[in-house]
């Protein structure tokens, strides 16, 4: 598989953003933006950019506090630009300039590239009419309902891992074209929802 190639799989993304890393002088305090890591899967899109903030959002870099809802507010940003139809989606400079530390960022990559690995196996076109209009915009209100749920959520210990893996499906399913994976984002969030109101209609 060549270098360019690599980079299209979830697993290759992960290996290009350790590399950035590693690339760092090593005698500074390592850091990343949001920005550069935007940059590496490319920022006029809205399916990496989703991907990628999903992951974040799951990784060891929320136990930075205030983060889990810095990267629901920036979901919720995103997801609602997709629902007006924007061509591309436009970011604030504090956002693209939010920095991450290098251990957290790290022990995440390392948490989810065997995870990454078995889902490259299996993402694939599927269902491609999900991943276009007038599909795009049910999903975007997926994510919009994804960062909505992460707000209360945030406030018990790992339950805002529901939607931000819902974020994650959406990013990869409109990336690769897999509406498989969209549909599954419906139904994560979905159980999201239900572990919030559910206990109040029971």
């Amino acid at each position: 598989m060549t270098q360019a190639n690599a980079k299209e799989t979830l697993t290759g993304l992960l290996d290009a953003i350790q590399c950035k890393l590693e690339a760092a002088n090593s005698d500074d305090d390592l850091s990343i933006t949001i920005g550069e890591i935007l940059d590496m899967v490319g920022r006029r899109a809205y399916g990496p950019l989703l991907l990628i903030i999903g992951l974040l959002s799951v990784s060891p870099a929320t136990l930075i506090p205030g983060s889990t809802w810095a990267f629901a507010a920036l979901t919720l940003l995103i997801a609602v630009q997709m629902v007006f139809g924007l061509t591309h989606p436009w970011l604030p400079k504090k956002a693209l300039d939010f920095s991450l530390q290098e251990k957290p960022v790290m022990d995440g990559l390392d948490k989810a590239r065997p995870w990454t690995k078995r889902l490259d196996k299996v993402i694939r076109p599927r269902w491609t009419f999900l991943a276009r209009a007038p599909w795009v915009s049910v999903f975007a209100l997926v994510c919009v309902a994804a960062a909505l749920i992460t707000f209360p959520l945030g406030f018990i210990p790992f339950a805002p891992l529901l939607p931000g893996i819902a974020i994650i499906f959406v990013g990869l399913g409109l990336t690769a074209r897999d509406g498989v994976l969209l549909s599954a984002a419906g139904l994560v969030v979905l159980a999201g929802g239900w572990f919030i109101a559910g206990p109040h209609f029971l």
